[in-house]
């Protein structure tokens, strides 16, 4: 069985490029090729321009503050950057379903992947399953993989610096 490329981790690279930018193209491509995605020719400095433009408008998705506003700005992003589903085997390693045309460069490949990955996301885990970290000196965007659905931090780091600090301060009123 193979599992849809479109999945989780489109969405986990997107958090993984806003959190912590990539620099440089050969930075761009190194890190889609570690995230395990199939490029048919290296990143350009105006692929990594155009990923960055893009990602500044998928932030805008994970801040929607309502379900309505978060499908209306990914239904943007899916209009400009996907293309109607089709089967391939590109790769050879299996039939899957592409969102796609074929020899995109790098960036408009990311915009598909990102935006269809984020599309599935929501809709098979639910609307709210993107967000910012809680603690206030954090503020990534997170994308919600969890069993319950309740997560409120980027990290097990955020979240336990969190609950010290609401601790420490449960401890000083009471004193």
């Amino acid at each position: 069985m193979r599992l849809n490329p479109y999945g989780e981790d489109p969405v986990r690279l997107a958090t993984s490029l806003t959190t912590s930018p990539p620099l440089t193209a050969e930075e761009l491509t190194a890190r889609c090729v570690g995230a395990g995605v199939v490029l048919e020719q290296a990143a350009t400095a105006d692929d990594l321009a155009e990923v960055n433009v893009f990602l500044g408008r998928w932030l805008r998705v994970v801040e929607a503050s309502n379900p309505q506003a978060r499908a209306a700005l990914l239904n943007e992003l899916l209009a400009e950057s996907s293309a109607y589903p089709r089967l391939t085997d590109h790769a050879g390693d299996g039939w899957h379903i592409h969102y796609r045309d074929y020899g995109l460069p790098v960036a408009r490949l990311l915009r598909a992947l990102i935006s269809v990955g984020t599309a599935l996301h929501l809709t098979g885990r639910g609307m709210h399953r993107l967000s910012r970290c809680e603690l206030t000196e954090c503020r990534n965007p997170f994308a919600d993989f969890s069993r319950g659905g309740q997560q409120r931090y980027c990290s097990p780091t955020c979240a336990n610096r969190d609950a010290v600090r609401r601790h420490r301060a449960k401890r000083a009123l009471a004193s």
